[in-house]
């Protein structure tokens, strides 16, 4: 008779590979040396092989992920979501674990619990999908909002606290969540700004051109996944990216677009000053991608929109686009130094 746990059983099933002690990455051995516009090369190959994905969305997906951020995927169901954030850790050989978000979801099924063992007489903590480095949450918004608040701490902090204990995350750690849109779909809870202001960026997959539709018809995804590169040129490629220089003059750029948005007549909140460091960030990514050690305002400008937009609160009588809007408006009126 097996001796197996619900708990272990549902750990078994959520994540792929056994779980590594957090951190080992990072303290065993010094990094690798990367070049990181060649990694970025051979992660935009190994991603484009298995879906139909546009230039400027897979510039976004991999700023974000060199920058240590997080990723919202906000588009209907059936565009290549799961595949995305799949291809993504399988790339760089990373773990990945799914969470299909539903209104009985509770914190626990995501970060873990705290078990007690009449055995042994201690309490055991076991890990929830939460512990692997690329963690696909499906439909955040059918889950309640305690459950999102679950989400948080791991998301900002990158550690999990249960029963006053502290669990640190592997790194490296990115969260992907997705989210139906609102607009006809009911049982769906509205992110609050706070878990919004979490995610580095958001970008919306949408539906291939014909073209790209009918090589996906042509040759449907096989399931295999290229790896292009290691966890550990992850993690080197992501300190070198925050050694990218940014002047002053591009740093006072970045602040007068977030006074922008506050200031804007269709904003009732803007930017907040997480987004700022966030995007200065993605900018410094994109700039390395690109073999430069400088972030250029056109790297700003390029991310802008996915990284800004979905901080932003319109005010009650603005149109659904505002938030676009308010972002395009300041990237046109704010003069770049």
């Amino acid at each position: 008779m097996s001796t197996e746990s619900p708990a272990d059983r549902r750990r078994d099933r959520d994540l792929d590979r056994p779980p590594a002690p957090a951190l080992s990455l990072a303290r065993d051995r010094p990094l690798e040396k990367v070049d990181v516009a060649d990694f970025g090369e051979r992660l935009r190959a190994a991603i484009r092989q298995p879906m139909q994905i546009s230039d400027d969305t897979l510039e976004v997906v991999l700023s974000t992920l060199l920058a240590g951020g997080h990723l919202l995927l906000e588009d209907r169901p059936g565009v290549g979501k799961t595949q995305l954030a799949r291809t993504l850790a399988g790339s760089v050989d990373g773990r990945f674990a799914r969470v299909q978000a539903t209104v009985d979801l509770l914190p626990t099924d995501i970060l873990g619990a705290t078990i007690w063992h009449a055995g042994t007489e201690t309490f055991e903590f076991h890990p929830g999908p939460v512990f692997a480095n690329v963690v696909l949450v499906d439909e955040l918004n059918r889950a309640t909002p305690k459950t999102q608040s679950g989400l948080l701490e791991a998301m900002q902090e990158l550690q999990v606290t249960l029963d006053g204990r502290t669990h640190a995350l592997e790194r490296p750690f990115m969260v992907i969540a997705t989210q139906n849109p609102s607009v006809g779909y009911d049982g769906t809870y509205r992110l609050p700004p706070a878990q919004l202001d979490r995610f580095l960026a958001r970008v919306s997959l949408g539906y291939p051109t014909n073209a790209q539709e009918i090589a996906l018809l042509r040759e449907p995804p096989s399931g295999g996944i290229e790896r292009a590169g290691s966890l550990r040129e992850l993690l080197a490629a992501q300190a070198l990216v925050e050694e990218v220089r940014a002047s002053e003059a591009l740093l006072a750029y970045v602040v007068a677009l977030l006074e922008a948005t506050r200031a804007h007549p269709l904003s009732e909140t803007g930017a907040s000053p997480r987004a700022g460091l966030q995007l200065l960030g993605a900018a410094r990514a994109r700039a390395a991608l690109q073999g430069r050690d400088f972030v250029l305002p056109d790297d700003v400008q390029a991310l802008a929109a996915s990284v800004l937009a979905h901080r932003i609160e319109p005010v009650p009588a603005a149109p659904a686009e505002a938030q676009l809007e308010i972002v395009a408006d300041a990237l046109r009126d704010v003069p770049a130094r």
